[in-house]
Parts: C-alpha cells; sequence; structure tokens
C-alpha cells in the first residue's frame, strides 16, 4: 500500500539522517538531545520549560535535566518570566550561536548527502510535497463527526 511505504520511507531516512547527524555533532561534543534543545530553542527563543517540552514532545522533568547541562555549559539562560514569577523563559546564550552555525554546516552536509544524484527538481517537488504533509497534519483536526447513540440507533433514527 503506497501510504505505508511512504510512511515507512518517511520514518527510515528520518532515522538514518539524524543518526548520520547525531555521529557528526559528536565530534563538537553534543550529544542528540543537546542538538535537538538547541535547535528547537534556536525556532522558539523565550518558550518556557513546559512549552519547549510539550514541543519536544518530553516530559517537563526531562526537558529539565537537559537545560539544567546546556546551562552549566553557558549555552542556555534561563530568565524568569515577568507574567509569571513561577516560570523560566529560555533563552540561547551567545556562546551557543557559533555552536548552532557548525551544527547547521552539518546538518547541511547530511542533507546534501542524502540527496546526492536527485534531480534538484525532485528534490524541489518533494520538499513541497512534505510540507503540504506537514500542514495537513499541523492544522486542527476537524471536529470529531458525531455519531448515533444507541437510543437514537435503536427507535431506528439516523
Amino acid at each position: 500500500m503506497p501510504q505505508e511505504s511512504l510512511a515507512f520511507l518517511l520514518k527510515d531516512v528520518s532515522r538514518l539522517m539524524r543518526r548520520r547527524f547525531d555521529a557528526r555533532a559528536r565530534s563538537l561534543g553534543v550529544s542528540r538531545a543537546q542538538w535537538d534543545v538547541l535547535f528547537a530553542l534556536s525556532r522558539n527563543e523565550g518558550i518556557n520549560q513546559t512549552g519547549l517540552a510539550d514541543y519536544l514532545e518530553v516530559e517537563t522533568i526531562t526537558l529539565c535535566r537537559m537545560v539544567d547541562r546546556l546551562a552549566d555549559a553557558g549555552l542556555v539562560e534561563r530568565r524568569s518570566d515577568p507574567a509569571d514569577r513561577r516560570a523560566w523563559r529560555l533563552h540561547l546564550t551567545d556562546a551557543a550561536r557559533p555552536l548552532l552555525d557548525r551544527l547547521r554546516v552539518l546538518g547541511d552536509a547530511v542533507v546534501a548527502e542524502a540527496v546526492a544524484g536527485i534531480e534538484a527538481e525532485a528534490t524541489a517537488a518533494a520538499i513541497g510535497a512534505l510540507a503540504a504533509m506537514r500542514s495537513n497534519l499541523s492544522a486542527r483536526p476537524p471536529e470529531a463527526v458525531r455519531t448515533e447513540s444507541l437510543s437514537a440507533r435503536g427507535k431506528g433514527v439516523a
């Protein structure tokens, strides 16, 4: 079935790209969890820890430990949230920016390796299709179709 093949291919390509990138990022002393947080934070600077945990689909306590390590390394800082004294907003430090630049170069190299031998038009079409899929799946789900109640079904009402 084409849909199953597409889903499995997307999963496999994503896994292989992460693995390749992870192997290269280790040379910079950055773990997968750390670069994941850094990239997510670079796209969502000033987000609170709970929001970032949701974005990364990890438990808040797990993210807190990762942020602790990144803060200890001087890459992330917590700033108090002016709207909520109990909350922290997360920001990259100036020291994180050159590291992110180097990680982006590594990422570009992995992407170039992945698309080697594929025509530019095919790559552009794949990017367009994947962007449309992301948009389709990111959209708010339609309201659930109302199902018949047991009492209505029993009365022969549809």
